[in-house]
């Protein structure tokens, strides 16, 4: 009897040994995490004897993805926390389980990696003689389970690193959004700042000069959400601009356009804010529309602020739009413009207070005669202070337009 009983016990060590082999050699041929499940169960469910097995693995949440001879579906069933709290191999006729459908094993095994828990293997063995080997099922769920972290791991290391492309790639697409050169002369001087508060994001400007008309564009948008979407959206929404914006009448014409490719490009699930406005040398005037935007800042001449607040609502949710009027203001020879979008006005401080409308109004007041370089210099130093230096949590987009079409 010895003699069978040393036999028996050798015979199932060779059978692990070998099981063990075979779990080690599908890992090193980078087999799916599906075909190294179906592996563990036939070496446990063959080898070892196994009447009943669950295996809980560790992924978004505990789910079963091993399970064979048990009366109940355990993919539909949640541990509880009295199987969750266990961190050493315990009999179940030991445990107050509040889930009593787990009653049907006889012994829970944790499996853990440099004491982080992994997984939970639940078995029964075929009769009360067999001796369940948990060391050996605790090794091989090791090898296995940290085989497969180790491959979700190099899986989203690979899409982090493609996704990470795909942003700079994005990014350098955006870049091209911008206008390369603003003007900086006697007659008329432009500056812009631009701060995305991820890789890309979802503000635009320009500037489009109508020479034959003696005219020029200025404009600045804001889309909803942020990221690659974004960015995509208003590049699209860019191209359709400098396009129409050339040969389109009047900025009523173009707005309704702009509208109208948006609400067929992005179904209605996005919107844009937008200003546009128009300075014409010659008549000294400018017609503008604000579509839902922020209303930029005017000053005529003089540290006297002026909101330019007439247009229509945001564009790509109403095709055709509910309204749209245009603003025009006459004899501006000497004045000063500032765009922005509400990342500007939204920075908040350390006691959830926003920056807001009014101090950024009396900011430009006070700066009235301040050099654009300079102002925007003091107007970035001004944010910071005002945030404790907190990270912005929107785009951060603003423009100066300085005009001097003074006669002479």
């Amino acid at each position: 009897m010895e003699q069978n009983s040393i036999q028996t016990k050798f015979f199932q060590k060779e059978l692990e040994v070998n099981a063990l082999m075979e779990i080690t050699q599908a890992v090193n041929n980078n087999l799916p995490e599906e075909d190294l499940y179906k592996i563990f169960e036939f070496t446990l469910r063959a080898n070892l004897q196994m009447e009943k097995l669950c295996l809980f693995v560790m992924e978004q949440d505990w789910e079963c993805k091993v399970q064979f001879g048990t009366d109940k579906d355990f993919t539909k069933v949640q541990m509880g926390q009295a199987c969750l709290s266990v961190r050493k191999i315990t009999l179940i006729n030991q445990m107050d389980l509040e889930v009593t459908c787990f009653e049907e094993f006889e012994i829970i095994i944790p499996v853990l990696h440099k004491d982080k828990l992994l997984a939970f293997v639940f078995v029964k063995s075929k009769g009360a003689e067999i001796d369940v080997d948990t060391t050996f099922i605790q090794a091989l769920s090791n090898i296995m389970l940290v085989a497969i972290e180790n491959k979700r791991l190099a899986r989203k290391e690979l899409e982090q690193q493609a996704l990470q492309r795909d942003m700079e790639i994005a990014k350098n697409v955006q870049n091209y959004l911008f206008p390369k050169d603003l003007p900086k002369t006697d007659k008329i001087h432009i500056e812009a700042y631009y701060q995305p508060c991820r890789t890309v994001g979802g503000d635009y400007y320009d500037y489009i000069t109508l020479e034959h008309e003696n005219q020029f564009v200025v404009c600045i948008a804001d889309v909803s959400g942020k990221g690659i979407p974004a960015a995509i959206l208003m590049s699209n929404f860019q191209a359709v601009l400098r396009t129409i914006s050339r040969t389109a009448e009047n900025p009523i014409d173009v707005v309704n356009e702009l509208n109208y490719q948006l609400c067929m490009n992005a179904n209605r699930e996005n919107f844009i804010t937008f200003f546009l406005a128009v300075y014409d040398y010659e008549k000294k005037d400018l017609r503008y529309i604000n579509a839902g935007h922020n209303p930029p800042l005017l000053m005529n001449g003089k540290p006297e602020i002026e909101k330019l607040t007439i247009g229509t609502t945001v564009l790509g949710a109403f095709e055709p739009l509910p309204f749209i009027d245009m603003g025009r203001i006459e004899n501006l020879e000497q004045f000063s413009l500032f765009l922005f979008t509400d990342g500007l006005t939204e920075t908040f401080n350390a006691s959830e207070e926003e920056f807001g409308s009014e101090r950024l109004e009396e900011f430009l007041q006070a700066n009235y005669n301040t050099p654009i370089n300079e102002l925007h210099t003091k107007l970035l130093k001004e944010l910071h202070e005002f945030s404790a230096e907190r990270t912005f949590s929107d785009d951060l987009t603003f423009l100066s337009c300085r005009v001097n079409n003074a006669s002479v």
